[in-house]
């Protein structure tokens, strides 16, 4: 007994450990960025203000450039969502022998430099813009490839954790469509695995900068590095908005997973009681 409990005190002991260590990776760095950006002068010592944050509205460009990556980064999580969810149900339903060459064509954009990938692409961005539209949001084709990976792998843990043929048998057998057993069945019971795929869309497609950059559109990363050249306070100002933004994301669809958890537990009977 004493030395399970030895055990279970020195395992506590190594994960608070690596939490501190990964709290200190992550947040000395975001704290020294809200220190410069706070800085009402070149002195470290010196008055604080939040003047840079409020600055951020006064630069037309980079308005337009932040409401465009958060077009682009709805546009790529829901395309996304629509393009592998009913994909992957359908292949563990029915061609379950197709699994590993999904998976490998999903995972392929891991293995491809976003360099090599970025020029790939641009011959067929010279046919999308010739025949489609040159908008920013025609982005949303190359961010669908680079996001491809990792939305496949929550997906996969969350349909790996619940049976899907017998939930979809269930319902066929009671008169549901597909359309039916997808958005009533099988979503619901993912529905924390469709939250961390959307969180990890939105955060790779407002932190991307090589695609933007090389096809010479403008999202909110392009115009960091462009305004940092005139206003580093400005420009780290937004560094620090958009990553803070990215972790409340974090934390709300921890805590809707956990809501979600709460309400399926069922709540214990009369007879169960006694």
């Amino acid at each position: 007994m004493a030395a399970v409990v030895s055990r279970r005190r020195g395992l506590l002991t190594f994960r608070v450990i690596v939490f501190a260590l990964a709290g200190v990776f992550f947040f000395v760095p975001l704290l020294a960025m809200f220190e410069f950006a706070t800085r009402a002068g070149v002195s470290v010592n010196g008055p604080r203000t939040l003047a840079n944050f409020s600055a951020i509205l006064s630069y037309p460009e980079l308005v337009a450039a932040i409401i465009a990556s958060l077009q682009l980064a709805v546009i790529t999580s829901v395309a996304v969502l629509v393009l592998l969810v009913p994909t992957m149900v359908w292949v563990r339903l029915r061609l379950p022998g197709l699994s590993r060459l999904i998976e490998f064509i999903c995972l392929l954009p891991l293995t491809i430099p976003p360099i090599v990938l970025i020029v790939g692409l641009v011959p067929v961005y010279k046919w999308v813009w010739y025949y489609v539209n040159s908008s920013i949001l025609s982005l949303s084709f190359a961010y669908l490839i680079l996001v491809l990976p990792y939305t496949y792998r929550a997906l996969d843990a969350g349909l790996s954790a619940i049976n899907v043929k017998t939930l979809s048998e269930a319902a066929r057998s009671l008169g549901a469509g597909w359309f039916t057993v997808m958005w009533r069945v099988i979503v619901p019971n993912i529905r924390s695995a469709l939250l961390n795929a959307g969180l990890l869309s939105v955060a790779l497609v407002l932190g991307e900068f090589t695609f933007a950059n090389l096809l010479n559109y403008y999202n909110v990363q392009v115009e960091i590095n462009h305004l940092g050249r005139l206003n580093a306070g400005v420009s780290i100002a937004v560094a620090v908005s958009s990553l803070l933004f990215a972790f409340l994301l974090l934390v709300l669809i921890s805590f809707a997973g956990r809501n979600r958890q709460a309400r399926s537990i069922p709540a214990p009977t009369i007879g169960q009681l006694k």
